[in-house]
């Protein structure tokens, strides 16, 4: 990897959530907001459902925080793999 792409990973917040050890990460996500749960999904998985708008439309309502700290976490551990 080059300068500038270690530059870019490691001052995105994105690949740092990834890079946690698992308690920080929970104390992390703790301060999110149900916003920021959803910009990172959608950082994440751009194909995925998670705004407002695509999940009323697709699923009828819409994304609590609880889920997405799940789904946030799933995809986390996914990425470890």
């Amino acid at each position: 990897m080059n300068g500038f792409n270690e530059h870019l990973r490691l001052s995105s917040w994105n690949y740092r959530i990834l890079e946690l050890p698992q308690e920080k990460l929970l104390n992390e996500i703790e301060t999110f907001t149900r916003e920021t749960i959803i910009e990172w999904l959608l950082w994440n998985d751009p194909n995925g459902i998670y705004t407002d708008e695509m999940s009323l439309k697709e699923f009828g309502n819409v994304m609590s925080r609880d889920e997405g700290v799940e789904i946030m976490l799933r995809q986390i551990e996914e990425n470890r793999l």
